[in-house]
């Protein structure tokens, strides 16, 4: 038996590499899987790859920001596999790298909206049709347990997703709903070059050597090592795991 066999799981961000990594790890695990985002045409790729390799796999679009997306998402994961027994909450956006004073309005809105509001509507939505014993992890970040120049609005929004999980936690743990964060470090994707790139004026070479340097297992983390963390807190192996933060960043973070 798969560990998680004939199990419902929807995941936001699904196109994204965080995202369809974990949709690929769970549906190996027996998962069927609803993949949600904004980008159709990549959803499309990402849908075509998994039935070229036999997964379960399907997609919703949707604005995470947009309370009726949000509810559409979630009644098409009801109406297709019949319930919803895991939650990625995951869809999240970068912002600017600028200092506060620099930093557009319009820009930290949007990061909010994506990172934060979205987080909400989907706990808003989702945890009244979730099974009970089911699982939700947020993607958070280490930018969550501290603070980074020039990255106000991410740091802002990736604090703040750890108070919705744990408010979140104490209502659904009479359902047995677990509910954690997930905190990756430097992950090699296009978010962590964006804000590299941000960092050091384009100079990714001088920024990678930099970061890496800092990282005492000497390199970024793969999507993998955050999509495995996720299958964890999905599975039974984590039933007594509840309302805590898992940091995926080589020990990057000092604790």
């Amino acid at each position: 038996m798969k560990r998680l066999q004939d199990k419902v799981a929807i995941i936001t961000g699904g196109s994204g590499k965080i995202g369809f990594t974990t949709a690929k790890k769970l549906a190996s695990e027996g998962a069927k899987v609803l993949l949600v985002d904004i980008d159709e045409d990549s959803l499309k790729e990402k849908e075509k790859e998994a039935k070229a390799n036999n997964m379960d796999m399907s997609y919703a679009i949707a604005d995470v920001t947009k309370a009726e997306d949000v509810k559409k998402y979630v009644e098409t994961a009801k109406d297709r596999y019949g319930k919803i027994d895991l939650f990625f909450n995951n869809a999240g956006i970068e912002g600017d790298v600028k200092p506060i004073q620099d930093y557009p309005e319009d820009v930290f809105d949007k990061v909010m909206a994506v990172d934060v509001k979205g987080v909400f509507l989907g706990m808003k939505y989702v945890m009244p049709k979730i099974e009970d014993d089911g699982s939700i992890v947020i993607t958070s970040s280490v930018a969550g347990f501290g603070g980074t120049p020039n990255m106000v609005g991410y740091n802002t929004a990736k604090h703040a997703v750890i108070g919705i999980m744990r408010v979140a936690a104490q209502e659904l743990g009479k359902r047995k709903v677990r509910v954690n964060t997930v905190h990756p470090g430097l992950v090699d994707s296009r978010m962590t070059r964006s804000l590299l790139s941000g960092m050091n004026s384009g100079n990714m070479e001088e920024s990678n050597k930099q970061f890496k340097a800092k990282i005492p297992m000497g390199r970024f983390a793969e999507a993998e090592d955050v999509s495995n963390m996720v299958t964890f807190l999905f599975s039974d192996e984590s039933s007594y795991v509840h309302g805590s933060t898992f940091v995926v960043d080589g020990g990057y973070t000092p604790q």
